[in-house]
C-alpha cells in the first residue's frame, strides 16, 4: 500500500513525495513519486544506492553529468556524492541503498 498512499500524497504535493517501501539493517528501498518538472534538490548520501525509472522519465544529475533514465533504466549512485534527480515527466522511481 505504500506506493498507492505516495501516488495519492503526490497529487496534492508541491515537490517529490518519497517513502521507505522496505527497511532492514542492512538494506533500504525507498520509493519516489514525481510529477512532471519536479526536482529533488542536490543532496548526498552516506552510502551508495541504484536509482531505478519504474514508471516515466527523469534526469539524473551529477557534477557535469545529465543523465536521462527511461523506463527500467538505472543508474548507480555513489556515496557522499552530490547529485539531484529532475522528471521530465510523470515518473515513480525507486532508490535503493
Amino acid at each position: 500500500m505504500i506506493i498507492k498512499e505516495v501516488l495519492q500524497q503526490l497529487e496534492t504535493a508541491t515537490h517529490p513525495v518519497a517513502k521507505a517501501l522496505y527497511k532492514t539493517d542492512g538494506c533500504k528501498i525507498l520509493v519516489i513519486a514525481f510529477k512532471k518538472g519536479m526536482l529533488l534538490k542536490e543532496h548526498q548520501t552516506a552510502v551508495g544506492g541504484k536509482l531505478t525509472v519504474l514508471e516515466g522519465c527523469v534526469t539524473y544529475i551529477q557534477g557535469d553529468k545529465n543523465i536521462i533514465l527511461n523506463k527500467y533504466d538505472e543508474t548507480i549512485i555513489p556515496a557522499k556524492t552530490i547529485h539531484a534527480v529532475q522528471a521530465i515527466e510523470d515518473s515513480l522511481c525507486l532508490i535503493t541503498l
